[in-house]
């Protein structure tokens, strides 16, 4: 596997999870595939889960780990070609990249949505740089669209604790103060299209995710009907993806509380689950009892951040 990105780069899922399920059993029967052999983490936007579980897996792995965090102590870099560098950015990412492949054998990126352009989020122009002149395995450690090693371990966690063969799954938007990126939501909505759940998406109009992330998944607009007889309820707030009105992406159309996910709302569920990929903002995503009752999941869920790490890393090596 070169690349990581996206749920298919896996292929067979079922076989993904039993291989999962084992390293979670023993995740450091695979040490020696990493000797004398590095990993570089490469971190453009803040990070606590991704950072810890994956610097986690690797030395399950026995690699060598590099962090970099690219805004503090690295030269600021430009990004675009075409630029008269006579600015504050002193170095070009085209001539960073394969340098960094230099002294790694595999790179893990982590690199926001801007806002400051749809086309240039949704087409990865950072990301993509590194795939092709990194010369390296690269794997994305949350992008402008997508996060997957998030979403593998939500479905990791959703197979853990699913009480029927084929759950109902619910991703429900939830109000927040500040514009949110649609990665998450993007890929656990990419994930469960791929799984075998019943999967529904709420939200409230002007929210519509991009319709390659949503596939095959029902939209419904009232909030309590999705919920439902769900079994596992995933809130996650993200601003308007644009899609039928570009001019709005990146915007906080609304801040509607009653989208908070409360002990009324699970009250209609099949004593859901809650999931969360934290870092969460109580009582404007969940309330606190939602969030402490015995049907939350988000401290497994995260917990499960590194099997799906040493998973990824695994395959990477092999």
């Amino acid at each position: 596997m070169r690349v990581f990105r996206n749920v298919e780069d896996l292929g067979d899922l079922k076989s993904a999870l039993q291989e999962a399920f084992e390293v979670k059993k023993d995740r450091f029967r695979y040490q020696t595939l990493g000797r004398n052999k590095t990993a570089l983490l490469i971190f453009f936007n803040n990070s606590l889960r991704t950072r810890l579980s994956t610097q986690k897996a690797a030395m399950n792995l026995g690699l060598n780990v590099i962090v970099l965090d690219v805004n503090q102590g690295a030269w600021k870099l430009e990004t675009e070609r075409g630029v008269i560098m006579d600015g504050d950015k002193s170095e070009h990412l085209l001539e960073a990249i394969p340098v960094m492949g230099c002294y790694c054998d595999v790179i893990g990126v982590r690199s926001f949505a801007t806002f400051e352009s749809r086309r240039d989020d949704y087409e990865e122009k950072i990301l993509d740089q590194f795939v092709r002149y990194s010369g390296r395995p690269v794997f994305f450690m949350e992008s402008a669209t997508v996060h997957p090693l998030q979403s593998f371990a939500d479905l990791i966690s959703i197979e853990e604790y699913k009480r029927t063969p084929r759950p109902k799954v619910v991703l429900s938007w939830a109000p927040h103060p500040k514009a949110l990126p649609q990665a998450v939501p993007n890929s656990f909505a990419q994930w469960m299209n791929a799984a075998d759940v019943d999967f529904v998406v709420t939200h409230p109009r002007g929210y519509e995710l991009d319709p390659k992330f949503v596939g095959k998944a029902r939209v419904e607009y009232d909030q309590m009907e999705a919920f439902r007889g769900a079994d596992f309820i995933y809130a996650k707030n993200w601003s308007c993806p644009g899609v039928t009105r570009p001019e709005d992406y990146g915007k906080v159309l609304t801040v509607d509380r009653s989208w908070t996910v409360d002990e009324a709302h699970m009250a209609v569920t099949n004593r859901a689950f809650f999931m969360h990929c934290l870092p969460v903002r109580r009582n404007m995503i969940v309330t606190d009892d939602v969030i402490e009752s015995p049907q939350s999941l988000v401290i497994p869920e995260a917990a499960n951040r590194e099997i799906s790490a040493t998973v990824v890393l695994k395959r990477m090596l092999e």
